[in-house]
């Protein structure tokens, strides 16, 4: 599948990873040249678009045109919002999932702004509120619409399990995948011998079975 992602902040370089990891075909359009410049140490070259992502000559650049699916998932929803439009009145995008950053825009992103699918941090946010769930230093980034499983983000505890050992010596739930680690503002793809550091963040797919084991194992 043939995917663009526009926004490469922490959500968007998260997404492109865990896409990547996954043998999709990923495309990245990112304005800012500060986080352009970090995004250049961590992915290919050549999937990377510096340029402002609601401009219809950058999603061009970014050959916006083949993309099965366009992603917008910058920190502005007026900027997701237009987006969203081109991709799917302009450049006839099958799916268009947005960013929803404020509740309160939440009901803009419909079907008549070109938006299939919304992704609104505070709804998944308050599902988890009211199940109580309160495992520590544990948060959900996005919780996936079929099955049990999320994207979950973890930092590294001082008296981790896994502080200073190999990816490869570490027993990982079986429903557990690990897609990138950050540390120090650098994301890196994770293979056997990646060491675990204090502070890392990590981020993983797992199902609700493997939560509190996760925990035991990073916190």
């Amino acid at each position: 599948m043939r995917i663009v992602i526009i926004g490469g902040g922490e959500v968007g370089s998260y997404i492109v990873a865990l896409l990547l990891s996954n043998g999709h075909e990923v495309s990245l359009i990112e304005h800012d040249e500060k986080t352009f410049h970090m995004l250049e140490k961590v992915f290919p070259p050549e999937i990377l678009f510096y340029g402002d992502g609601s401009d219809p000559d950058a999603m061009e650049k970014a050959n916006i045109v083949s993309a099965n699916v366009v992603a917008a998932v910058t920190g502005n929803d007026e900027t997701n919002l237009v987006i969203s439009t081109l991709a799917k009145m302009e450049f006839g995008i099958p799916r268009v999932v947005a960013r929803v950053n404020n509740p309160k825009n939440a009901w803009l992103f419909d079907s008549g702004m070109g938006v299939d699918i919304r992704v609104n941090q505070a709804d998944i946010m308050a599902h988890f509120i009211v199940e109580e769930m309160n495992i520590k230093d544990m948060f959900t980034l996005l919780k996936l619409t079929e099955g049990d499983y999320s994207i979950i983000k973890m930092k590294v505890g001082r008296k981790a399990k896994a502080a200073d050992q190999l990816l490869k010596d570490l027993s990982l739930p079986k429903q557990t995948v690990l897609i990138s680690i950050t540390h120090d503002e650098v994301l890196s793809i994770p293979n056997g011998d990646t060491k675990i550091l204090v502070g890392d963040d990590i981020l993983l797919l797992a199902d609700e079975a493997s939560r509190k084991e996760l925990n035991e194992i990073f916190d």
